[in-house]
Protein backbone atom coordinates (compact mmCIF):
# COMPACT_ATOMS: atom_id res chain seq x y z
CA UNK A 1 0.00 0.00 0.00
CA UNK A 2 3.09 2.12 0.76
CA UNK A 3 4.24 1.39 -2.44
CA UNK A 4 1.27 1.97 -4.52
CA UNK A 5 0.33 5.17 -2.70
CA UNK A 6 -2.82 2.76 -2.44
CA UNK A 7 -2.99 3.93 1.49
CA UNK A 8 -3.66 7.41 0.70
CA UNK A 9 -7.86 6.17 -0.36
CA UNK A 10 -8.06 3.93 2.57
CA UNK A 11 -8.89 4.76 6.10
CA UNK A 12 -7.81 3.83 9.18
CA UNK A 13 -8.65 3.93 12.68
CA UNK A 14 -6.94 6.45 14.85
CA UNK A 15 -3.70 5.36 17.04
CA UNK A 16 -3.73 6.10 20.65
CA UNK A 17 -0.05 6.44 21.27
CA UNK A 18 -0.70 6.59 25.19
CA UNK A 19 -2.13 3.43 25.17
CA UNK A 20 -0.70 0.52 27.44
CA UNK A 21 -0.26 -2.47 25.47
CA UNK A 22 -0.70 -5.91 26.38
CA UNK A 23 2.21 -7.40 28.69
CA UNK A 24 3.07 -10.60 26.26
CA UNK A 25 2.87 -14.02 27.60
CA UNK A 26 6.40 -15.52 28.72
CA UNK A 27 8.07 -17.90 31.17
CA UNK A 28 9.33 -17.42 34.59
CA UNK A 29 11.55 -19.49 36.53
CA UNK A 30 10.76 -21.67 39.07
CA UNK A 31 12.36 -20.54 42.82
CA UNK A 32 13.81 -24.43 42.41
CA UNK A 33 15.91 -23.00 39.30
CA UNK A 34 16.12 -19.43 40.73
CA UNK A 35 17.98 -20.86 44.07
CA UNK A 36 19.67 -23.39 42.05
CA UNK A 37 21.79 -20.92 39.77
CA UNK A 38 22.70 -19.22 43.04
CA UNK A 39 24.20 -22.87 44.32
CA UNK A 40 25.99 -22.69 41.41
CA UNK A 41 27.63 -19.52 41.48
CA UNK A 42 28.71 -19.63 45.00
CA UNK A 43 30.79 -22.91 44.25
CA UNK A 44 32.31 -21.63 41.59
CA UNK A 45 33.35 -18.44 43.64
CA UNK A 46 35.03 -20.52 45.98
CA UNK A 47 36.78 -22.19 42.85
CA UNK A 48 34.94 -25.56 42.56
CA UNK A 49 34.21 -27.60 38.99
CA UNK A 50 31.47 -28.99 38.19
CA UNK A 51 30.85 -32.55 37.71
CA UNK A 52 28.80 -34.42 35.24
CA UNK A 53 25.23 -35.81 36.18
CA UNK A 54 23.67 -36.63 33.15
CA UNK A 55 22.91 -40.17 34.47
CA UNK A 56 20.42 -40.84 36.68
CA UNK A 57 20.53 -44.58 36.15
CA UNK A 58 23.65 -46.00 38.28
CA UNK A 59 24.89 -49.20 39.12
CA UNK A 60 24.63 -50.53 42.53
CA UNK A 61 28.52 -50.69 42.72
CA UNK A 62 29.17 -46.92 42.04
CA UNK A 63 26.18 -46.26 44.03
CA UNK A 64 26.70 -48.19 47.34
CA UNK A 65 29.96 -50.70 46.11
CA UNK A 66 32.43 -48.29 46.35
CA UNK A 67 31.41 -45.91 48.24
CA UNK A 68 32.12 -48.85 51.54
CA UNK A 69 28.44 -49.82 51.99
CA UNK A 70 27.74 -53.22 52.93
CA UNK A 71 25.46 -54.92 50.54
CA UNK A 72 23.32 -56.38 53.42
CA UNK A 73 22.58 -52.48 54.47
CA UNK A 74 18.68 -51.20 54.71
CA UNK A 75 19.24 -48.12 52.50
CA UNK A 76 19.66 -51.41 49.72
CA UNK A 77 16.92 -52.85 49.74
CA UNK A 78 13.31 -52.20 47.86
CA UNK A 79 12.11 -49.86 50.53
CA UNK A 80 14.65 -47.12 49.80
CA UNK A 81 15.89 -47.65 46.72
CA UNK A 82 14.13 -47.96 42.85
CA UNK A 83 15.65 -51.02 41.30
CA UNK A 84 15.58 -51.48 37.57
CA UNK A 85 13.07 -53.73 35.89
CA UNK A 86 15.07 -53.28 31.66
CA UNK A 87 18.35 -53.36 32.55
CA UNK A 88 18.50 -54.99 35.30
CA UNK A 89 21.93 -55.09 35.37
CA UNK A 90 24.52 -53.04 34.44
CA UNK A 91 27.26 -53.89 31.56
CA UNK A 92 30.69 -55.67 33.09
CA UNK A 93 33.02 -53.00 31.49
CA UNK A 94 31.16 -49.89 33.34
CA UNK A 95 33.35 -50.98 36.24
CA UNK A 96 37.51 -51.16 36.09
CA UNK A 97 38.03 -55.26 36.74
CA UNK A 98 41.12 -54.22 39.11
CA UNK A 99 39.02 -51.86 40.87
CA UNK A 100 36.62 -54.59 41.64
CA UNK A 101 38.18 -56.77 42.67
CA UNK A 102 39.83 -54.23 45.92
CA UNK A 103 36.56 -53.15 46.77
CA UNK A 104 35.57 -56.93 46.93
CA UNK A 105 38.62 -57.08 49.39
CA UNK A 106 38.08 -54.23 51.26
CA UNK A 107 34.66 -55.37 51.82
CA UNK A 108 35.08 -58.71 52.74
CA UNK A 109 38.60 -58.60 54.89
CA UNK A 110 39.23 -55.32 54.62
CA UNK A 111 43.18 -53.87 55.04
CA UNK A 112 44.98 -51.09 55.89
CA UNK A 113 43.78 -51.42 59.92
CA UNK A 114 40.12 -52.05 58.88
CA UNK A 115 38.97 -55.57 59.56
CA UNK A 116 36.06 -54.89 56.53
CA UNK A 117 32.07 -56.05 56.95
CA UNK A 118 33.59 -60.14 57.04
CA UNK A 119 31.17 -61.46 54.31
CA UNK A 120 30.91 -62.69 50.98
CA UNK A 121 30.98 -60.14 48.22
CA UNK A 122 28.52 -60.84 45.84
CA UNK A 123 29.07 -59.31 42.17
CA UNK A 124 25.55 -60.11 41.11
CA UNK A 125 24.70 -57.81 43.59
CA UNK A 126 26.77 -55.23 42.46
CA UNK A 127 25.58 -54.97 38.59
CA UNK A 128 21.93 -54.06 39.58
CA UNK A 129 20.65 -50.98 37.95
CA UNK A 130 19.00 -48.62 40.37
CA UNK A 131 17.73 -44.90 39.87
CA UNK A 132 20.39 -43.54 42.01
CA UNK A 133 20.16 -42.23 45.35
CA UNK A 134 22.51 -39.61 46.16
CA UNK A 135 24.50 -37.66 43.75
CA UNK A 136 28.24 -39.32 45.54
CA UNK A 137 27.82 -41.89 43.39
CA UNK A 138 29.37 -39.62 40.73
CA UNK A 139 31.80 -38.06 43.33
CA UNK A 140 32.66 -41.92 43.75
CA UNK A 141 33.40 -41.67 39.97
CA UNK A 142 35.08 -38.88 39.52
CA UNK A 143 37.45 -39.38 42.67
CA UNK A 144 38.87 -42.78 41.07
CA UNK A 145 39.71 -40.58 37.95
CA UNK A 146 41.24 -38.10 40.04
CA UNK A 147 43.20 -41.40 41.65
CA UNK A 148 44.54 -42.07 38.22
CA UNK A 149 46.56 -39.15 37.71
CA UNK A 150 50.18 -39.91 37.74
CA UNK A 151 50.73 -37.30 40.37
CA UNK A 152 47.83 -36.69 42.17
CA UNK A 153 46.41 -32.91 42.57
CA UNK A 154 43.93 -31.52 45.08
CA UNK A 155 40.91 -30.80 43.74
CA UNK A 156 37.31 -29.39 44.55
CA UNK A 157 33.84 -30.51 42.88
CA UNK A 158 30.42 -30.08 42.91
CA UNK A 159 27.52 -31.22 41.50
CA UNK A 160 23.59 -30.08 41.26
CA UNK A 161 20.61 -32.68 40.25
CA UNK A 162 17.96 -34.86 41.15
CA UNK A 163 17.73 -38.13 42.67
CA UNK A 164 15.27 -40.13 43.89
CA UNK A 165 14.08 -42.10 47.15
CA UNK A 166 10.99 -44.59 48.16
CA UNK A 167 10.21 -42.23 50.84
CA UNK A 168 7.25 -41.60 52.83
CA UNK A 169 5.78 -38.32 51.16
CA UNK A 170 5.03 -35.54 53.79
CA UNK A 171 5.69 -31.79 54.56
CA UNK A 172 9.35 -32.06 53.40
CA UNK A 173 10.25 -35.20 51.70
CA UNK A 174 9.20 -36.30 48.47
CA UNK A 175 10.13 -39.73 45.98
CA UNK A 176 12.39 -37.42 44.27
CA UNK A 177 14.64 -34.30 44.76
CA UNK A 178 17.55 -32.00 43.59
CA UNK A 179 20.49 -32.83 45.66
CA UNK A 180 23.43 -30.55 45.88
CA UNK A 181 27.31 -32.29 46.73
CA UNK A 182 30.53 -30.10 47.29
CA UNK A 183 34.11 -32.39 47.22
CA UNK A 184 37.15 -31.46 48.18
CA UNK A 185 39.85 -33.63 48.35
CA UNK A 186 43.64 -32.78 49.12
CA UNK A 187 46.38 -33.53 51.73
CA UNK A 188 45.98 -33.76 55.60
CA UNK A 189 42.13 -32.91 55.54
CA UNK A 190 40.06 -32.52 58.87
CA UNK A 191 36.86 -32.23 60.45
CA UNK A 192 37.85 -28.49 61.28
CA UNK A 193 38.37 -28.11 57.61
CA UNK A 194 34.60 -29.47 57.15
CA UNK A 195 33.32 -27.46 59.41
CA UNK A 196 35.27 -24.20 58.40
CA UNK A 197 34.03 -24.61 54.70
CA UNK A 198 30.46 -25.47 55.60
CA UNK A 199 30.08 -22.12 57.84
CA UNK A 200 31.70 -20.52 54.64
CA UNK A 201 29.53 -22.12 52.03
CA UNK A 202 25.96 -21.34 54.17
CA UNK A 203 27.17 -17.88 55.15
CA UNK A 204 27.23 -17.21 51.52
CA UNK A 205 23.47 -18.39 51.18
CA UNK A 206 22.00 -15.87 54.08
CA UNK A 207 22.28 -19.13 56.39
CA UNK A 208 24.33 -18.34 60.07
CA UNK A 209 22.39 -20.37 62.01
CA UNK A 210 23.86 -23.52 61.57
CA UNK A 211 24.01 -26.73 64.14
CA UNK A 212 26.47 -29.72 63.73
CA UNK A 213 25.50 -33.23 65.18
CA UNK A 214 27.34 -36.60 65.21
CA UNK A 215 25.75 -39.34 62.80
CA UNK A 216 26.63 -42.42 61.29
CA UNK A 217 27.53 -42.96 57.30
CA UNK A 218 28.64 -46.30 56.35
CA UNK A 219 31.45 -43.90 53.84
CA UNK A 220 32.20 -41.14 56.33
CA UNK A 221 33.96 -41.11 59.69
CA UNK A 222 33.72 -38.95 61.37
CA UNK A 223 29.86 -37.98 60.10
CA UNK A 224 27.93 -34.64 60.68
CA UNK A 225 24.23 -33.57 60.02
CA UNK A 226 24.31 -30.22 59.56
CA UNK A 227 20.84 -28.48 60.89
CA UNK A 228 19.23 -24.74 60.41
CA UNK A 229 16.91 -22.76 62.01
CA UNK A 230 13.26 -22.35 59.25
CA UNK A 231 11.87 -19.07 60.30
CA UNK A 232 8.51 -20.76 58.61
CA UNK A 233 8.37 -23.80 61.08
CA UNK A 234 9.70 -22.19 63.66
CA UNK A 235 11.92 -25.05 64.21
CA UNK A 236 15.86 -26.36 63.38
CA UNK A 237 15.44 -28.35 60.55
CA UNK A 238 18.45 -30.87 58.81
CA UNK A 239 19.57 -29.38 55.74
CA UNK A 240 22.59 -31.82 55.16
CA UNK A 241 24.88 -34.11 55.76
CA UNK A 242 28.70 -34.44 55.47
CA UNK A 243 32.39 -35.87 56.86
CA UNK A 244 35.21 -36.94 55.93
CA UNK A 245 34.88 -40.44 53.36
CA UNK A 246 36.67 -43.54 54.94
CA UNK A 247 40.14 -45.02 54.01
CA UNK A 248 38.28 -47.96 52.84
CA UNK A 249 36.29 -46.25 50.49
CA UNK A 250 39.43 -43.99 49.15
CA UNK A 251 42.20 -46.65 49.33
CA UNK A 252 40.73 -48.60 46.44
CA UNK A 253 40.20 -46.00 44.61
CA UNK A 254 44.45 -45.47 44.58
CA UNK A 255 44.38 -41.92 45.95
CA UNK A 256 47.43 -41.69 48.64
CA UNK A 257 46.95 -42.51 51.91
CA UNK A 258 47.86 -39.12 53.27
CA UNK A 259 44.91 -37.81 51.14
CA UNK A 260 41.74 -36.87 52.53
CA UNK A 261 38.55 -36.26 51.25
CA UNK A 262 35.87 -34.00 52.80
CA UNK A 263 32.01 -34.03 51.41
CA UNK A 264 28.49 -32.33 52.26
CA UNK A 265 25.34 -33.00 50.76
CA UNK A 266 21.88 -31.06 51.07
CA UNK A 267 18.91 -31.06 49.15
CA UNK A 268 17.71 -28.39 47.06
CA UNK A 269 13.98 -27.44 48.41
CA UNK A 270 14.84 -26.99 51.56
CA UNK A 271 17.36 -23.98 51.09
CA UNK A 272 14.69 -22.96 48.78
CA UNK A 273 11.71 -23.01 51.09
CA UNK A 274 13.89 -21.40 54.15
CA UNK A 275 14.07 -18.42 52.18
CA UNK A 276 10.97 -18.55 49.94
CA UNK A 277 8.86 -19.18 53.34
CA UNK A 278 7.39 -22.02 52.04
CA UNK A 279 6.52 -24.93 54.51
CA UNK A 280 5.34 -27.71 52.69
CA UNK A 281 7.19 -28.96 49.92
CA UNK A 282 4.34 -30.10 47.86
CA UNK A 283 3.80 -26.37 47.47
CA UNK A 284 7.06 -25.82 45.72
CA UNK A 285 7.07 -29.18 43.11
CA UNK A 286 4.78 -31.78 41.91
CA UNK A 287 1.28 -31.20 40.36
CA UNK A 288 -0.31 -28.94 43.25
CA UNK A 289 2.38 -25.93 42.63
CA UNK A 290 0.34 -22.65 42.63
CA UNK A 291 1.86 -21.11 38.59
CA UNK A 292 1.11 -17.74 40.31
CA UNK A 293 3.67 -18.67 42.59
CA UNK A 294 6.42 -18.92 40.82
CA UNK A 295 5.45 -15.82 38.87
CA UNK A 296 5.28 -13.42 41.58
CA UNK A 297 8.41 -14.67 43.67
CA UNK A 298 11.20 -12.01 43.22
CA UNK A 299 14.46 -12.95 41.33
CA UNK A 300 16.48 -14.59 44.24
CA UNK A 301 16.01 -14.11 47.88
CA UNK A 302 19.69 -15.68 49.12
CA UNK A 303 21.32 -12.95 50.72
CA UNK A 304 24.48 -13.56 49.82
CA UNK A 305 27.48 -12.20 52.10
Amino acid sequence: MLASGAWKEMKFKAYNFDAQGIIPTSGHLHPLMKVRAQFRQIFLEMGFTEMPTNNFVESSFWNFDALFQPQQHPARDAHDTFFMADPKFAKLEEMPQSYIERVKKMHESGGHGSQGYQYDWVLEEAKKNILRTHTTAVSARMLYKLAQQETFTPAKYFSIDRVFRNETLDATHLAEFHQIEGVVADYNLTLGDLIGVLHEFFKKLGIEKLRFKPAFNPYTEPSMEVFSYHEGLKKWVEIGNSGVFRPEMLIPMGLPKDVAVIAWGLSLERPTMIKYKISNIRDLIGHKVDLEMVHRNPICLLEKA
